[in-house]
């Protein structure tokens, strides 16, 4: 069963549902996002919400895909972190309700 949970990224609250068992990754998503917003926004190169938001997507898939480069995960966590750049994308794509 979904159940709404409110996070804040960059100030703005996005209510999203998501099943009880993945709010706390939906949470550390949400955490990693804002705080890499948060990073890029600082520096004061990218203006906009849309464009930091996108850059951010950018950089934590370029991550992602320098770790599974690496060849050190395990199936189990490649399929987590694909999961976690999934719930990223969508949450960049929907502003205010997302079913997780």
């Amino acid at each position: 069963m979904s159940s709404p949970v409110v996070v804040t990224i960059l100030g703005k609250e996005y209510q999203v549902a998501c099943p009880e068992e993945e709010k706390p990754a939906l949470i550390a998503s949400a955490q990693l996002l804002h705080d890499s917003m948060e990073k890029i926004r600082n520096t004061g190169k990218v203006v906009g919400l849309d464009r930091i938001a996108v850059m951010a997507a950018l950089n934590i898939a370029h991550e992602l895909i320098g770790f599974q480069n690496q060849g050190n995960s395990d199936p189990e966590t490649t399929e987590k972190l694909l999961q976690m750049k999934d719930k990223v994308n969508a949450f960049l794509q929907e502003e205010r309700q997302l079913d997780l």
